[in-house]
């Protein structure tokens, strides 16, 4: 097995065929299906299933692209590595961020970063942490900062906490509920699932039944900033949140808190990263900067 043979492969597959990736790699279309049909035989199973309409992965060649692509990139990394360690400053980092991340700990933290390196990229998903363990696997992703998942984490990923954020109810200011001051005046509102919060045994299920309540259903969830903080401000939802998220990039009085009596949970924030797998210079700088400024953010919060 060659290296190049994995590079033509990864570029079939990404591609949807022999002759798109041709041109993409700049090479006959014969030379690269030769290049795949000979990856085949050194590894006696069948990877990919020819048609006139491309090619399509095989039960095989689903799991042999899944460590060609992790292989495809820490070669990449090698070769990041070795450039940055001439001194030049180079290379780039690929991570993911919560609305959490991004609002209150993101702008600080490329701040510091780019002051360190100047001539580094980065590559930003905005999505909950929890989602993105596919990503981290195959390494799409160094690093993913954002809420603990109540699930449990893949064997081969850690988290890392670093501080934790207590939620509070949110609505638009003059809401009609604004003056409410009991759960038990808010479970016929119109609810939005804004994180995954309200998932059978989640935080708001298990916020409503301890306080002796039928927990509402929320009308609508959603993963999007755009879509929860339009849907509160024009069509009067609620959502259980914290103060690093909804609100942050809105005019300081668009949102508030409803101050519910009774003790509201706190969720864990924090970093997730791969088992085993160094990073890279450029990335491990950036996850140093992350969580100092996270650890400031967590100061803060606790104090206020």
């Amino acid at each position: 097995m060659k290296l190049t043979q994995i590079r033509d492969f990864l570029a079939v597959v990404e591609c949807g065929g022999v002759r798109a990736a041709a041109r993409k790699l700049s090479v006959a279309p014969p030379t690269l299906s030769k290049s795949v049909n000979d990856l085949e035989t050194g590894l006696h199973v069948q990877l990919l299933a020819r048609s006139a309409r491309g090619v399509t992965l095989t039960a095989a060649g689903r799991a042999f692209h899944a460590r060609a692509l992790a292989a495809a990139t820490e070669l990449r990394k090698a070769e990041e590595e070795a450039a940055q360690s001439g001194g030049s400053g180079a290379g780039t980092v690929s991570f993911s961020m919560g609305l959490t991340g991004v609002t209150a700990i993101l702008p600080e933290a490329m701040t510091r970063f780019r002051r360190q390196f100047p001539l580094a990229r980065a590559y930003i998903v905005e999505g909950f942490a929890a989602l993105m363990q596919a990503d981290l696997r195959d390494e799409t992703l160094d690093f993913a900062f954002g809420l603990k998942s109540t699930k449990p984490v893949d064997s081969g990923i850690q988290f890392r906490p670093l501080f934790r954020v207590k939620l509070a109810v949110y609505a638009r200011k003059g809401h009609r509920l604004s003056r409410a001051r009991s759960l038990a005046d808010l479970t016929s509102a119109d609810w939005l699932d804004y994180g995954n919060l309200w998932a059978p045994g989640g935080t708001a299920e298990t916020l409503f039944r301890s306080a002796g309540l039928e927990p509402p259903r929320p009308i609508v969830r959603c993963v999007s900033y755009n879509a929860a903080t339009s849907l509160m401000l024009h069509n009067d939802m609620l959502s259980l949140t914290h103060q690093y998220s909804l609100g942050r990039f809105l005019p300081h009085d668009a949102l508030q808190a409803i101050p519910v009596t009774g003790t509201m949970p706190s969720l864990t924030v924090g970093l997730y990263t791969r088992v085993g797998t160094p990073l890279t210079r450029v990335a491990e700088a950036m996850v140093r900067h992350v969580t100092a400024v996270a650890r400031e953010v967590g100061r803060e919060a606790t104090q206020a």
